[in-house]
Protein backbone atom coordinates (compact mmCIF):
# COMPACT_ATOMS: atom_id res chain seq x y z
CA UNK A 1 0.00 0.00 0.00
CA UNK A 2 1.14 3.71 -1.02
CA UNK A 3 2.27 5.74 2.02
CA UNK A 4 -0.46 8.19 2.77
CA UNK A 5 -0.48 11.48 4.12
CA UNK A 6 -2.63 13.39 6.59
CA UNK A 7 -3.05 17.14 6.03
CA UNK A 8 -5.05 18.46 8.90
CA UNK A 9 -6.07 22.51 8.29
CA UNK A 10 -6.24 21.74 4.33
CA UNK A 11 -7.82 24.66 3.29
CA UNK A 12 -6.05 27.38 5.23
CA UNK A 13 -3.13 29.37 3.92
CA UNK A 14 -0.35 26.91 4.58
CA UNK A 15 -2.62 23.35 4.34
CA UNK A 16 -4.19 24.03 0.88
CA UNK A 17 -0.36 24.91 -0.60
CA UNK A 18 0.90 21.87 1.26
CA UNK A 19 -1.70 19.82 -0.46
CA UNK A 20 -0.79 21.10 -3.50
CA UNK A 21 2.65 20.65 -3.63
CA UNK A 22 2.47 16.79 -2.27
CA UNK A 23 -0.13 15.86 -4.80
CA UNK A 24 2.61 18.00 -7.43
CA UNK A 25 4.58 15.36 -6.35
CA UNK A 26 2.58 12.60 -6.81
CA UNK A 27 2.09 12.23 -3.13
CA UNK A 28 -0.88 10.27 -2.07
CA UNK A 29 -3.02 13.33 0.33
CA UNK A 30 -5.64 12.76 2.52
CA UNK A 31 -7.32 16.67 3.10
CA UNK A 32 -9.12 17.49 6.26
CA UNK A 33 -11.49 19.90 6.78
CA UNK A 34 -14.75 20.77 8.86
CA UNK A 35 -16.77 21.35 5.79
CA UNK A 36 -15.61 18.87 2.76
CA UNK A 37 -18.20 20.77 0.23
CA UNK A 38 -16.39 24.23 0.37
CA UNK A 39 -12.89 22.63 0.26
CA UNK A 40 -11.05 23.22 -3.26
CA UNK A 41 -8.07 20.52 -3.92
CA UNK A 42 -6.54 18.90 -7.11
CA UNK A 43 -7.45 15.65 -8.36
CA UNK A 44 -6.80 12.66 -6.78
CA UNK A 45 -6.70 14.40 -3.13
CA UNK A 46 -9.05 12.90 -1.00
CA UNK A 47 -10.96 14.90 1.17
CA UNK A 48 -12.36 13.95 4.72
CA UNK A 49 -14.14 15.99 7.31
CA UNK A 50 -13.03 15.78 10.87
CA UNK A 51 -13.02 18.04 13.99
CA UNK A 52 -10.75 18.08 17.15
CA UNK A 53 -13.82 18.10 19.00
CA UNK A 54 -14.81 14.56 17.48
CA UNK A 55 -11.99 11.74 18.01
CA UNK A 56 -13.83 9.33 15.91
CA UNK A 57 -13.72 11.73 13.13
CA UNK A 58 -9.92 12.11 13.87
CA UNK A 59 -9.59 8.31 13.87
CA UNK A 60 -11.35 7.91 10.61
CA UNK A 61 -9.01 10.34 9.27
CA UNK A 62 -5.88 9.05 10.25
CA UNK A 63 -6.91 5.40 9.21
CA UNK A 64 -3.78 3.99 6.88
CA UNK A 65 -2.13 7.34 7.34
CA UNK A 66 1.77 7.45 7.23
CA UNK A 67 2.68 10.55 8.08
CA UNK A 68 0.52 13.62 9.16
CA UNK A 69 0.44 17.89 8.91
CA UNK A 70 -1.05 19.34 12.15
CA UNK A 71 -2.55 22.63 11.65
CA UNK A 72 -4.85 24.12 14.36
CA UNK A 73 -6.87 27.55 14.00
CA UNK A 74 -5.27 30.39 15.80
CA UNK A 75 -5.86 31.08 19.25
CA UNK A 76 -5.62 29.38 22.60
CA UNK A 77 -4.53 26.09 23.20
CA UNK A 78 -7.78 23.77 23.77
CA UNK A 79 -6.17 20.18 23.34
CA UNK A 80 -6.14 20.75 20.13
CA UNK A 81 -2.61 19.16 18.52
CA UNK A 82 -2.96 16.16 21.66
CA UNK A 83 -6.49 14.89 20.24
CA UNK A 84 -4.52 14.71 17.10
CA UNK A 85 -1.11 13.28 18.42
CA UNK A 86 -3.23 10.47 20.36
CA UNK A 87 -5.24 9.55 17.11
CA UNK A 88 -1.84 9.40 15.47
CA UNK A 89 -0.41 7.13 17.49
CA UNK A 90 -2.96 4.78 17.67
CA UNK A 91 -3.41 5.07 13.97
CA UNK A 92 0.25 3.47 13.34
CA UNK A 93 1.54 7.11 12.21
CA UNK A 94 4.87 7.22 12.05
CA UNK A 95 5.59 10.81 11.07
CA UNK A 96 4.38 14.02 12.95
CA UNK A 97 5.01 17.87 11.34
CA UNK A 98 3.27 20.37 12.93
CA UNK A 99 3.44 24.32 12.29
CA UNK A 100 3.85 25.99 15.18
CA UNK A 101 4.56 29.69 15.06
CA UNK A 102 8.26 31.98 15.52
CA UNK A 103 8.83 32.92 19.52
CA UNK A 104 6.96 29.96 20.90
CA UNK A 105 7.36 30.00 24.37
CA UNK A 106 8.59 33.60 25.13
CA UNK A 107 6.08 35.55 27.24
CA UNK A 108 7.39 39.16 26.07
CA UNK A 109 5.46 38.02 22.69
CA UNK A 110 2.27 38.06 25.23
CA UNK A 111 -0.57 35.82 25.16
CA UNK A 112 0.33 34.42 21.54
CA UNK A 113 3.38 32.98 22.30
CA UNK A 114 1.62 30.54 24.57
CA UNK A 115 -0.31 28.97 22.11
CA UNK A 116 1.93 26.48 20.09
CA UNK A 117 3.81 25.53 23.50
CA UNK A 118 2.06 22.50 24.78
CA UNK A 119 1.24 21.41 20.85
CA UNK A 120 4.76 20.95 20.41
CA UNK A 121 5.51 19.08 23.75
CA UNK A 122 2.79 16.62 22.55
CA UNK A 123 4.35 16.42 19.35
CA UNK A 124 8.02 16.23 20.72
CA UNK A 125 6.85 13.79 23.73
CA UNK A 126 4.57 11.41 21.01
CA UNK A 127 7.57 8.89 20.45
CA UNK A 128 7.04 9.32 16.91
CA UNK A 129 9.36 11.21 14.40
CA UNK A 130 8.76 14.86 14.03
CA UNK A 131 9.45 18.49 12.78
CA UNK A 132 8.22 21.64 14.24
CA UNK A 133 7.90 24.52 11.91
CA UNK A 134 7.71 28.39 13.30
CA UNK A 135 7.16 30.68 10.81
CA UNK A 136 8.10 34.59 11.06
CA UNK A 137 5.16 36.80 9.65
CA UNK A 138 3.50 35.72 6.47
CA UNK A 139 3.93 38.25 3.26
CA UNK A 140 0.25 36.98 2.65
CA UNK A 141 -0.65 39.10 5.28
CA UNK A 142 -0.71 42.25 3.06
CA UNK A 143 -3.82 41.32 1.75
CA UNK A 144 -5.52 42.67 4.61
CA UNK A 145 -4.54 45.70 3.28
CA UNK A 146 -7.19 45.49 0.29
CA UNK A 147 -10.18 47.62 1.85
CA UNK A 148 -7.86 50.79 2.54
CA UNK A 149 -6.07 50.84 -0.77
CA UNK A 150 -9.70 49.86 -2.02
CA UNK A 151 -10.57 53.21 -0.52
CA UNK A 152 -7.91 54.93 -0.82
CA UNK A 153 -6.66 55.22 2.51
CA UNK A 154 -3.19 54.44 3.70
CA UNK A 155 -2.31 50.91 5.31
CA UNK A 156 -2.54 51.03 9.22
CA UNK A 157 0.56 50.64 10.59
CA UNK A 158 0.63 49.31 14.38
CA UNK A 159 4.39 48.18 14.10
CA UNK A 160 6.38 51.45 13.58
CA UNK A 161 9.92 50.84 12.78
CA UNK A 162 10.14 47.39 13.90
CA UNK A 163 10.88 44.38 11.54
CA UNK A 164 9.77 41.20 10.62
CA UNK A 165 11.26 38.04 8.54
CA UNK A 166 8.69 38.15 6.31
CA UNK A 167 8.38 34.41 4.70
CA UNK A 168 5.97 33.85 1.30
CA UNK A 169 3.86 31.31 2.57
CA UNK A 170 4.89 28.78 -0.26
CA UNK A 171 8.13 28.40 1.26
CA UNK A 172 6.47 26.90 4.54
CA UNK A 173 4.59 24.89 2.86
CA UNK A 174 7.46 23.53 0.64
CA UNK A 175 9.26 23.07 3.95
CA UNK A 176 6.67 20.95 5.41
CA UNK A 177 6.27 19.06 2.50
CA UNK A 178 10.02 18.02 2.47
CA UNK A 179 10.23 17.29 6.23
CA UNK A 180 6.66 14.95 5.73
CA UNK A 181 8.62 13.12 2.92
CA UNK A 182 11.63 12.83 4.08
CA UNK A 183 13.27 11.00 7.37
CA UNK A 184 15.95 13.71 7.30
CA UNK A 185 14.66 16.26 9.00
CA UNK A 186 13.11 14.79 12.39
CA UNK A 187 13.63 16.11 15.43
CA UNK A 188 14.38 19.21 14.17
CA UNK A 189 12.35 23.05 14.85
CA UNK A 190 12.76 25.21 11.97
CA UNK A 191 12.53 28.75 12.61
CA UNK A 192 11.36 29.90 9.41
CA UNK A 193 11.71 33.19 7.68
CA UNK A 194 12.26 35.14 4.29
CA UNK A 195 16.37 36.59 3.43
CA UNK A 196 15.36 39.84 4.97
CA UNK A 197 13.62 42.14 8.09
CA UNK A 198 11.66 43.98 6.73
CA UNK A 199 8.94 46.71 8.08
CA UNK A 200 5.31 47.28 7.43
CA UNK A 201 6.13 50.89 5.23
CA UNK A 202 9.64 48.60 3.92
CA UNK A 203 6.50 46.25 1.81
CA UNK A 204 4.21 49.38 1.68
CA UNK A 205 7.44 50.60 -0.40
CA UNK A 206 7.96 47.20 -2.63
CA UNK A 207 4.58 47.14 -2.73
CA UNK A 208 3.97 49.82 -4.72
CA UNK A 209 7.03 49.71 -7.14
CA UNK A 210 5.30 46.09 -8.18
CA UNK A 211 1.86 47.80 -8.83
CA UNK A 212 3.15 51.15 -10.08
CA UNK A 213 1.41 53.75 -7.58
CA UNK A 214 1.78 55.07 -4.22
CA UNK A 215 1.04 52.14 -1.20
CA UNK A 216 0.99 54.97 1.98
CA UNK A 217 0.96 54.29 5.28
CA UNK A 218 0.09 55.57 8.51
CA UNK A 219 1.00 55.08 12.08
CA UNK A 220 -0.57 54.08 14.54
CA UNK A 221 0.15 55.14 18.78
CA UNK A 222 -0.67 52.03 21.13
CA UNK A 223 -4.10 54.11 21.42
CA UNK A 224 -4.78 54.17 17.99
CA UNK A 225 -4.21 51.45 17.80
CA UNK A 226 -6.48 50.01 20.05
CA UNK A 227 -9.24 51.72 18.49
CA UNK A 228 -8.16 50.13 15.50
CA UNK A 229 -8.76 46.88 16.61
CA UNK A 230 -12.29 47.30 18.37
CA UNK A 231 -13.18 49.04 15.41
CA UNK A 232 -11.96 47.29 12.10
CA UNK A 233 -11.35 43.89 13.32
CA UNK A 234 -14.34 43.55 16.38
CA UNK A 235 -11.92 42.75 19.22
CA UNK A 236 -12.35 42.87 22.71
CA UNK A 237 -11.15 43.05 26.05
CA UNK A 238 -8.10 40.70 27.10
CA UNK A 239 -7.98 39.66 23.38
CA UNK A 240 -6.99 43.83 22.21
CA UNK A 241 -4.81 43.66 25.45
CA UNK A 242 -2.98 40.12 23.87
CA UNK A 243 -2.68 41.71 20.27
CA UNK A 244 -1.39 45.24 22.28
CA UNK A 245 1.49 43.08 23.45
CA UNK A 246 2.41 41.47 20.53
CA UNK A 247 2.61 44.43 18.82
CA UNK A 248 4.61 46.29 21.11
CA UNK A 249 7.09 42.88 21.01
CA UNK A 250 7.11 43.66 17.00
CA UNK A 251 7.58 47.45 17.71
CA UNK A 252 10.97 46.71 19.76
CA UNK A 253 12.48 44.85 16.95
CA UNK A 254 11.82 41.94 19.00
CA UNK A 255 10.43 39.80 15.64
CA UNK A 256 13.88 41.07 13.08
CA UNK A 257 15.13 37.10 13.40
CA UNK A 258 16.44 36.08 10.00
CA UNK A 259 17.47 32.20 10.20
CA UNK A 260 19.21 29.96 7.25
CA UNK A 261 16.43 27.72 8.08
CA UNK A 262 14.34 27.65 5.14
CA UNK A 263 17.50 27.93 2.91
CA UNK A 264 18.75 24.50 4.53
CA UNK A 265 16.01 22.62 3.75
CA UNK A 266 14.94 23.77 0.56
CA UNK A 267 18.75 24.19 -1.20
CA UNK A 268 17.97 27.90 -2.23
CA UNK A 269 17.63 31.12 -0.64
CA UNK A 270 13.80 31.29 0.61
CA UNK A 271 11.72 34.01 -1.36
CA UNK A 272 11.88 37.89 -0.93
CA UNK A 273 8.85 39.48 -0.16
CA UNK A 274 9.45 41.44 -4.07
CA UNK A 275 9.05 38.00 -5.29
CA UNK A 276 5.82 37.31 -3.11
CA UNK A 277 4.32 40.87 -4.21
CA UNK A 278 5.06 40.48 -7.75
CA UNK A 279 3.55 36.95 -7.93
CA UNK A 280 0.28 38.29 -6.32
CA UNK A 281 -0.01 41.21 -8.25
CA UNK A 282 -3.28 40.27 -9.88
CA UNK A 283 -4.77 40.01 -6.15
CA UNK A 284 -4.27 43.77 -6.16
CA UNK A 285 -5.91 44.79 -9.10
CA UNK A 286 -8.39 46.89 -8.67
CA UNK A 287 -7.70 47.63 -5.19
Amino acid sequence: MDPMILVTGATGTIGKDVVRQLAGRGAKVRALTRDPVKATVPAGVEVVRGDYAEPASLEAALAGATAAFLVRPAGPEEGQDAALVAAARAAGVERLVKLSAIATGDPATGPSGSWHVAGERAVRDSGLAWTVLRPSSFASNTLTWLPALRTGEPVPNMTGDGASGVIDPRDIAEVAVRALLDAGHAGRTYTLTGPEAITVPGQAAVLAEVLGRPVPTRDLSPDETRDFLRTAWGMEGAQVDGVLTGVAFVRAGGNAVVTEDAREVLGRPARTYREWAEDHRGAFAGS
